[in-house]
């Protein structure tokens, strides 16, 4: 039987395990998008705060999980934690790492489509009796929000790739499974091109909804 034989009977063989690995990683990159982005407005507004001591902690927040490289903070959750005698499954130190660390991105998206905004109109608000938090709901976030649609929607693309790192916490998704069948025939290259043209396709896809969001509310800068 040729290699090509092989790959292709193991593919089949561990198609079940790589579809849900793929729906694994599917579901953690949704997930953390999600959360990533509403713990980031939550952090953004906290930069708005009059207090000093606020918004330095908040910056601070930013700073540190921009600056922690994401498998040094998955690694200090999932092996580090159960020395204190603290221990999360897989998917949960996954989730809630990644949660802070795409929060604090989305939070400097936000901050910088803030800091171009015509400031004129939230003085305007605030002259018409409108509140700190009416501000921010109802004319601040929706215009930050659709100015950062490009960044945002780069940030679910890497929120995608980046869950291929997730498998260093033994979290069995898509790209565990691919090296689990690379490792059953040896045929690393076509089980890593396999890889590749699936995140390629599904980034495709992000990229195409992206387009047709950023058509719809993308206000130009």
């Amino acid at each position: 039987m040729g290699a090509s034989s092989a790959f292709l009977r193991d593919l089949l063989e561990q198609m079940p395990l790589i579809l849900t690995g793929l729906l694994n990683t599917l579901q953690l990159a949704a997930l953390v998008s999600i959360s990533g982005l509403l713990l980031g407005i939550v952090v953004f507004y906290l930069t708005l705060n009059k207090s000093p001591v606020v918004r330095y902690i908040t910056n601070a927040y930013i700073s540190f999980f921009i600056g922690m490289p994401l498998i040094v903070l998955l690694f200090l959750m999932y092996y580090g934690l159960p020395q204190w005698d603290i221990r999360l499954s897989p998917f949960t130190v996954a989730f809630i790492g990644f949660t802070f660390n795409v929060a604090a991105y989305n939070a400097a998206y936000l901050t910088t489509a803030y800091n171009g905004l015509d400031k004129t109109q939230l003085e305007a608000a605030s002259a018409q009796g409108f509140n700190r938090l009416q501000i921010f709901q109802w004319i601040t976030l929706p215009q930050v929000l659709r100015l950062s649609i490009p960044a945002l929607t780069n940030q679910v693309i890497s929120n995608l790739k980046d869950s291929s790192v997730a498998f260093l916490i033994q979290y069995t998704e898509f790209f565990a499974r691919v090296q689990e069948l690379a490792a059953s025939n040896f045929q690393f290259f076509k089980a890593y091109l396999l890889a590749a043209l699936v995140y390629l396709a599904l980034v495709s896809i992000i990229v195409l909804l992206a387009r047709m969001i950023e058509r719809r509310y993308f206000i130009p800068a």
